[in-house]
């Protein structure tokens, strides 16, 4: 096979695969700032707020590592919406419910129908489990916009470098006689069979 053609051939399929790789930056790109957004505005929008730094709802030992560095500040992210459904939310459910989940509880309160004690616990925790699932799915949102960003910049950049490699291989391909033969190690024309 000729040199020349072989660079052209190379390069050409570089380019196609840079083609794609840029296509999908661009995709991931996109996904990215869509779901970031989607995150931030749905979240934003309930104006929830974490307590003050030095509050008392900070003091429980079961909240005050996870929540003091988020103190005061509006929830707008997904690692926010975690931190507040696992460390805030699922621990004032415990106290409340006695660790029971909804499930629990509903079943109980279908055997003890006149007990208002039972009932406003299943409300609780219908109410409390049910927000803390919204939540963490923020934080899966989050989460998937946050890996399209790693994957946006490792399509971009091996996009890019495929570009560079292709026009470099244009480039050889254009200086390189069209007489020059590609040299591959042990194989020899001469040597292989007629067809």
């Amino acid at each position: 096979m000729r040199r020349k053609s072989f660079d052209t051939l190379a390069s050409a399929a570089a380019l196609v695969v840079a083609a794609v790789l840029l296509a999908a930056a661009g995709l991931l790109f996109w996904a990215h700032s869509f779901v970031s957004d989607n995150v931030r505005t749905q979240l934003a929008a309930e104006k929830v707020f974490f307590p003050p730094a030095g509050s008392k709802a900070l003091s429980d030992p079961d909240i005050k590592p996870y929540l003091t560095k988020y103190a005061g500040q509006q929830l707008v992210t997904g690692d926010q919406a975690k931190a507040y459904a696992d460390h805030f939310i699922a621990v004032h459910l415990k106290a409340t419910t006695g660790g029971k989940t909804y499930s629990e509880l509903s079943a109980q309160a279908q055997a003890a129908p006149n007990d208002t004690v039972l009932a406003a616990k299943v409300a609780t925790a219908f109410k409390g489990e049910t927000l803390r699932g919204l939540l963490l799915n923020a934080y899966a949102f989050g989460t998937m916009a946050k890996v399209a960003f790693v994957a946006f910049w490792i399509a971009l950049g091996s996009g890019l470098l495929l570009l560079g490699l292709a026009a470099l291989g244009l480039l050889h391909a254009r200086r390189t006689s069209i007489d020059v033969e590609l040299h591959v190690p042990g194989w020899h024309p001469e040597s292989q069979p007629a067809v």
